[in-house]
């Protein structure tokens, strides 16, 4: 996600949404709740529309969100046949939202597969998670590439809308 993308005000009528730019906020106040965020909630959905939704953990590497996960889970299965995804946190006052889609990642880089288990210990070593550089290569990790996010922290006068070029 080191994209930077076009920021605006999303339509929502009758929500009180400003129809000027003062208040936006800024991509990095996303990049920076996405990395504090212990917890990301995952909707996919299969090749008929099922949805399904499951928190799980992940990092954040130079912007870009990766999130664990077995490829045989209902999860993974579902990013197989349909890699459409949003992407949310737990905070329903200090919001972020992210629409995109999840790639398998297999296998990462060694240089991104440590700089993810470094990122990934300083969150969750504490919880006695402990990850190493290998355990993605036969799969398991995703990256997030957002079209599109929503940002807010004091509905409705910064709400914000972050779209990015396909």
């Amino acid at each position: 996600m080191d994209d930077r993308p076009t920021v605006s005000r999303p339509h929502i009528p009758g929500y009180g949404i400003p129809d000027h730019a003062d208040g936006l906020l800024n991509w990095q106040h996303v990049v920076d709740r996405l990395s504090g965020a212990r917890n990301y909630w995952v909707d996919t959905a299969d090749h008929n529309g099922v949805v399904h939704t499951t928190p799980i953990w992940g990092g954040v590497v130079d912007g870009t969100l990766y999130i664990e996960g077995g490829p045989t889970t209902r999860r993974g299965r579902n990013i197989a046949e349909n890699p459409n995804v949003a992407v949310h946190l737990e905070n329903g006052e200090d919001v972020v939202i992210i629409e995109g889609t999840a790639e398998h990642v297999s296998p990462p880089s060694p240089e991104l597969a440590q700089r993810l288990v470094e990122a990934i210990e300083a969150k969750y070593g504490s919880s006695g998670y402990h990850p190493s550089a290998e355990q993605w290569n036969d799969g398991g990790l995703y990256v997030i590439r957002p079209r599109k996010a929503f940002a807010w922290t004091n509905f409705p006068a910064d709400t914000t809308r972050f779209e990015f070029s396909p």
